[in-house]
């Protein structure tokens, strides 16, 4: 039931242009469809009237979001601090590329608080990406750098519009949730960084580099959602996690030269002693009502 309507969505909106609003409620009305065809799901009147009202609490809360966003977005355009910010970091930065990319990320995260993704990233991709292009970095790095900062503003708090509606809908803690999903999302914050230092991920280079370096990218990537989720098998104690991050990092960057070969080869070792060591562990039991701590007979 939740299948066609994607499918809907996706064709609606991405094949046939329809407008979003319009391409939504195509999607909600298969769900409604296919879901009065299976007998598990059909509604009910009761439940059209309790999903109507659940539906109206949510909104109240989403609203009160998107109305302080609204405020945010007509303070950066009246006062021009959104051109300005773009035009101002490339002179902050020197000449130095890392710097110039760390400064061009928090630049995308806030302007993608207050606009929308692809204004953000065609902004951005005149006003930042010549310069960004101009310090050695290829183009494709530099434009991929810029979309990937643009989206992050959705799940970074404190405007973290896509975590908040999640959280509204779920019924969570709004800044709970926003954290949280900063954390899960950890990945998306490093692998840009990588694109521009490492083009092999971009299929830049030959066949060779280009396997190494996304097997080493992937099981980085594993490694680091390990951490930052804190779990694996079981729950994972900070100092583990710590270590796990940290074997995820060394992996993420292709072995490049002997630093970062050497890097790899930390990383993977730390990464295959950890898993091992938490493999070979006692699973956790679920107290059973026997236990004497749980005071059974």
């Amino acid at each position: 039931m939740f299948l066609i309507p994607l499918l809907v969505l996706i064709y609606t909106l991405m094949i046939d242009n329809w407008r979003a609003g319009k391409a939504d409620m195509a999607a909600v009305i298969s769900t409604f469809i296919v879901g009065a065809l299976q007998k598990e799901t059909r509604p009910t009147l009761q439940g059209i009237l309790t999903s109507i009202e659940e539906t109206g609490r949510i909104l109240l809360d989403i609203v009160g979001v998107t109305t302080l966003a609204g405020l945010v977005i007509g303070a950066f355009q009246l006062s021009g601090l959104t051109f300005k910010f773009a035009l101002l970091l490339v002179t902050m930065a020197g000449g130095n590329v890392l710097l110039l990319l760390v400064l061009t990320a928090i630049v995308c995260i806030i302007l993608g608080m207050s606009l929308p993704t692809t204004v953000v990233y065609i902004m951005l991709a005149v006003l930042v990406g010549p310069a960004l292009v101009q310090v050695g970095i290829p183009p494709l790095a530099a434009h991929l750098f810029l979309f990937y900062f643009g989206m992050l503003s959705l799940i970074t708090p404190p405007d973290c519009i896509a975590t908040y509606v999640a959280a509204s809908i779920a019924r969570a803690n709004f800044w709970k949730a926003g954290w949280t999903g900063m954390r899960l999302g950890i990945v998306a914050y490093v692998v840009p960084f990588v694109f521009v230092f490492h083009p092999a991920l971009l299929f830049k280079g030959t066949v060779q580099e280009i396997a190494i370096a996304v097997v080493s990218a992937i099981i980085g990537v594993v490694l680091l959602g390990i951490g930052a989720a804190g779990y694996l098998f079981r729950p994972l104690g900070w100092g583990k996690r710590m270590l796990m991050s940290l074997a995820g990092l060394l992996l993420i960057p292709p072995p490049a030269d002997a630093y970062w070969i050497a890097a790899n080869v930390i990383g993977l070792t730390l990464g295959l002693l950890l898993w091992l060591l938490e493999r070979g562990g006692t699973p956790l039991r679920r107290p059973s009502l026997a236990d004497p701590d749980r005071g059974g007979g």
